[in-house]
């Protein structure tokens, strides 16, 4: 591992602390802390979310788990909330779909906010973070298909927002993304279309400040992050794929770059999605909303759009790039001594290059998106929308 710093402050895995458990319980004493976890009912049949509770029963002092749970039916979310009963500290269940948080949403059009976003993890993160800053001064989010969670993983990016002489506000995770069945490279859309898009971009336009600030972190797509309440409650949350890119405009909207780090959470592995047919589904879809993601940070803060003429030298450079990118991975895995398909890497960079024009051309004809607004925006018009959020999202069901 090598010990480079740079614009964004990074802390390395050394491979010497094996265990930071303890440090981190101390450390707890000092700011009330919340782990948001946004997960979908499914997570709760499968094993990774069971030893993510194992390990999480080792923490004593945690303020509160927050469960950003999407269920069908009040069946499920009795079952999720029996699973929860065990640990050593509260647990807030959110059913985030419920018909009371449907309705109570619903409620504040007349305040001109809209509040239902697009059903998935951005929702689910909107609403997860208003619950936990109730009583919290730090929120750390993980999600719940991780298969190598450890102890570590929650040390790591908690612990450097628990002493305010660090004056770090957020803190997102880096990692090996290896399959732990075959120990495959994956993370495609980190390594195969955000990487060389952004070199493509910096090439095209030049090293502005945000591409600059975008391409510091070694791994922008990582869902794991954690900030300080007074972060937490100024962000914008985007509803669609281009939710880790959009959390990183937001972040650097927010505070400084000072600020920021990144942390090495070692080897990591959960779900791993197909490239998809189209643009409307898997990996296609994701990267096409991630694109948007990134445009839009280039409107915001270099004012930057791109032409026809620059979108032609894109596709170019971007396909160059992606190409050069899939020599170096195949290298790194032959000299590692682990398995490598160059043409299904190169023929997955030709997907992504083809998604360049149609996408970039849609995302022009409409750059706005939704974005669910900062909770201190929604509490400047309604000031029990917290209070209100976390009742009803647990009120549709009598728990034992």
């Amino acid at each position: 591992m090598d010990f480079q710093q740079g614009l964004i402050t990074t802390i390395h895995e050394y491979g010497i602390t094996k265990d930071l458990i303890n440090e981190l319980n101390k450390g707890l004493k000092n700011r009330p802390t919340a782990i948001l976890i946004p997960c979908l009912y499914e997570e709760f049949e499968r094993p990774a979310l069971k030893s993510i509770k194992e390990v999480l029963k080792n923490l004593n002092g945690l303020n509160e788990l927050v469960i950003a749970l999407s269920a069908k039916s009040k069946e499920q979310v009795k079952l999720a909330k029996s699973f929860f009963e065990s640990m050593p500290f509260p647990v807030h269940l959110q059913w985030t779909n419920s018909p009371s948080v449907i309705e109570l949403l619903k409620s504040q059009e007349k305040n001109g906010l809209e509040l239902l976003g697009t059903p998935g993890k951005g929702w689910a993160v909107w609403q997860g973070i208003g619950v936990a800053t109730r009583k919290s001064e730090v929120v750390a989010l993980f999600d719940a298909d991780i298969r190598t969670f450890s102890s570590l993983y929650p040390s790591k990016m908690i612990l450097p927002l628990l002493d305010d002489s660090y004056g770090i506000s957020y803190v997102k995770a880096f990692y090996s993304r290896l399959s732990l069945e075959t120990n495959e490279l994956q993370g495609r859309a980190t390594r195969l279309f955000v990487g060389p898009l952004l070199d493509s971009l910096e090439q095209l336009v030049g090293k502005g400040p945000f591409l600059q600030y975008l391409q510091s972190f070694r791994y922008p797509l990582a869902g794991e992050f954690a900030f300080t309440k007074d972060l937490a409650m100024n962000l914008r949350i985007p509803c669609d794929w281009g939710l880790e890119i959009g959390l990183l405009s937001e972040v650097y909207r927010n505070v400084r770059t000072s600020k920021i780090a990144q942390v090495d959470l070692g080897l990591f592995d959960h779900k791993h999605k197909t490239i998809g047919s189209s643009s409307k589904d898997g990996l296609q879809r994701m990267c096409t909303e991630i694109l948007s993601s990134v445009l839009r940070g280039l409107m915001e803060h270099q004012a930057e759009t791109l032409t026809n003429t620059k979108l032609s030298t894109l596709e170019v450079l971007y396909k160059r790039v992606g190409e050069d990118r899939v020599k170096q991975f195949g290298l790194d895995s032959a000299i590692n001594k682990i398995p490598y398909d160059r043409h299904e890497e190169e023929l997955s960079v030709q997907k992504f290059a083809k998604l360049l024009r149609p996408a970039t051309e849609n995302f022009l004809r409409s750059p706005a998106t939704q974005q669910l607004p900062s909770w201190s925006r929604v509490l400047s018009c309604e000031k029990r929308l917290q209070e209100d959020l976390a009742i009803s999202g647990s009120k549709d069901i009598v728990f034992k």
